[in-house]
């Protein structure tokens, strides 16, 4: 590999800007060098974050000791030298840049060799090149940096803690392990191992930095049009998450961010889409390199394509052609809480159906839960309904009805009162959770058999935020590994089976929330009662639907959920005898 001087006319061509904004483009910028240079095995290492070292070591080509001076100079690089390279770029970088740029904010080490039996080294102080000195062959490049931004206070001044600028590091591995699944990564923070993937297929690769779980959830793509070979995989309902972030497009093996090719994924999805819901996917688009252009910004993130709507209309229809029969089956997803016969023949695997009845909640008895104080008042202000100025329309709690496994429906002397089960129940969850945080903790049921949960490294870190908001609200963990819990008790309204998905939910909203609001406390109670409220679906007991109007009434919003929906509804005999053309 020979570095040489691009050419005055060829640098002005460049979409050229600053790349060093943090230790995440530090160690981006790195990466893309030692994959360019054909590494097998990558090792990142940070200190504090990055704020006070990061060192990537590479298996690849290496340098020889005449190229190192040159490495560090701008617009010196060995991946282009003509105006025509720059419409048919085949490597991520091309302009540089990086290590002129990262030289100048901090202090530097290079040690490179490229199989020649030597090895040398080039330390950049205080923006000054040092003299290249002999050293051990490495088989690679090492590229040490230390004191990030120490001659620039006020850009020093804006890095985050070390915990989030890891997590943005942890976002940039990921995005390149999933786009380089045969090049085995490893990321040690602080002497923790974070990242530590083989080289191994993509499904292997999403296994290894989600979690288990993704494996068995994934739909995978391949769609050839011509010249273009869309392929990757495209996530089950299972994998719709609450908040973006696991959305991965490559062009060319090139993380790129561009919201025209993201929504043809997501019209697929569009029913969930709607509901501020986004779908998993990682997909790379093998496109000709001379029709796109990949010199347009500064972090080598966004494209131009010669033909974007093709692209789009390709994506689309292959994307909706892998998704359509699971959006088939959407109805059978729910699961059946109260069918408790339907539960029995499932659980039949277990040695004891007895012990399995036992790790299953029945809803505690109506007469049980009407003995607190608080219920007691709830019963008879459940006996007027909650409509200003109708003091005299009485609920009969004896005579209520569901109707379509979704709504319950009284009589009332005015005529005829509608609840929507689960924003009634949404309600309930909601005002329990927050008078938790803040008093005694919610009820819980223990489990029979410890439900194991497997976290991504970011996911964990959100978690260990959330932890005593879980604990407020029911859920009992034990850490069992780096970035694994075991659920052992839960709160006594989520139904089996589904812990994981709730915490995941609270985990996505909190991470969101917490970017734009101070209002978390009331994010992760929202996300806790809309995953844990029974669903409309769901076949309610009478004993069930009276115990849900009471624990209604006791809130003190019963109006409306915690996402504004009403939650009530009245009709009154006036209408209906309009209706009926009786008036």
């Amino acid at each position: 590999m020979t570095i040489y001087p691009l050419s005055k006319d060829l640098r002005n061509k460049i979409s050229a800007g600053e790349v060093v904004e943090r230790p995440a483009s530090v160690v981006k910028e790195l990466l893309e060098n030692s994959i360019d240079a054909g590494s097998s095995e990558i090792e990142i290492v940070l200190e504090k974050g990055g704020h006070q070292t990061i060192q990537v070591r590479d298996n690849g080509c290496g340098m020889a000791a005449d190229d190192l001076p040159a490495s560090v100079k701008r617009y010196h690089t060995s991946k282009i030298s003509e105006l025509d390279d720059l419409f048919a770029i085949n490597t991520l970088g091309f302009r540089g840049e990086a290590l002129a740029s990262i030289s100048s904010v901090a202090d530097l080490s290079i040690i490179s060799s490229n199989g020649n039996g030597k090895g040398a080294e080039l330390p950049i102080k205080s923006g000054k090149l040092g003299k290249v000195q002999p050293a051990p062959e490495i088989g690679g490049t090492e590229i040490t940096i230390r004191n990030l931004f120490y001659n620039t206070p006020a850009r020093k001044k804006f890095l985050k803690s070390p915990r989030t600028e890891l997590r943005k590091v942890i976002d940039v591995v990921r995005r390149f392990g999933l786009s380089y699944p045969e090049v085995s990564f490893s990321l040690i923070s602080d002497d923790k191992k974070i990242i530590s993937v083989l080289s191994e297929s993509l499904e292997e690769r999403i296994n290894s930095l989600f979690d288990k779980t993704y494996r068995k959830n994934l739909l995978s793509i391949t769609i050839t049009k011509g010249d273009y070979t869309f392929t990757g995989f495209v996530g089950n309902l299972n994998l719709v998450r609450r908040r973006p972030g696991e959305q991965y497009l490559f062009l060319n093996r090139r993380f790129i961010k561009d919201r025209l090719l993201n929504s043809a994924v997501y019209s697929a999805y569009r029913s969930l889409v709607k509901r501020g819901e986004f779908p998993f996917f990682v997909i790379n688009l093998a496109i000709p390199a001379d029709q796109v252009d990949v010199n347009v910004h500064p972090m080598k993130i966004e494209a131009r394509f010669k033909d974007e709507w093709r692209v789009y209309h390709v994506l689309r229809s292959g994307v909706n052609d892998t998704i359509q029969p699971i959006l088939k089956t959407i109805p059978d997803l729910e699961k059946r809480q109260y069918d408790y016969q339907s539960y029995f023949k499932e659980t039949t695997t277990q040695k004891d159906s007895k012990q399995a009845k036992m790790n299953f909640r029945r809803p505690e008895p109506i007469e049980n839960i009407l003995q607190t104080t608080q219920l007691k008042r709830a019963k008879d202000y459940a006996s007027k309904l909650a409509i200003p100025g109708t003091e005299a329309d009485n609920i009969i709690i004896d005579r209520i009805w569901q109707v379509h496994s979704k709504y319950i429906i009284s009589e009332i002397n005015s005529g005829l009162v509608f609840i929507d089960q689960h924003v009634a129940h949404e309600r309930v969850l909601y005002e329990e959770a927050m008078m938790a945080f803040e008093s005694t903790s919610m009820a819980s049921q223990t489990l029979l058999f410890p439900e194991l949960l497997e976290f991504s490294s970011d996911e964990f870190d959100g978690l260990l935020d959330i932890l005593p908001y879980l604990e407020k609200i029911g859920f009992k963990v034990k850490k069992v590994g780096d970035y694994s819990i075991s659920v052992e008790a839960t709160p006594s309204d989520v139904s089996w089976g589904n812990e994981r998905q709730v915490i995941r939910d609270i985990i996505d909203d909190f991470l969101e929330t917490r970017k734009t609001s101070s209002s978390y406390k009331e994010s992760i109670a929202a996300s806790f009662a809309c995953k844990a409220a029974v669903k409309a679906g769901d076949k309610l007991t009478h004993d069930e639907l009276q115990l849900l109007v009471n624990r209604l009434f006791a809130t003190e919003h019963p109006y409306y959920c915690p996402h504004g929906r009403p939650i009530i509804v009245q009709m009154s005999l006036e209408e209906l005898d309009k209706r009926f053309e009786r008036i």
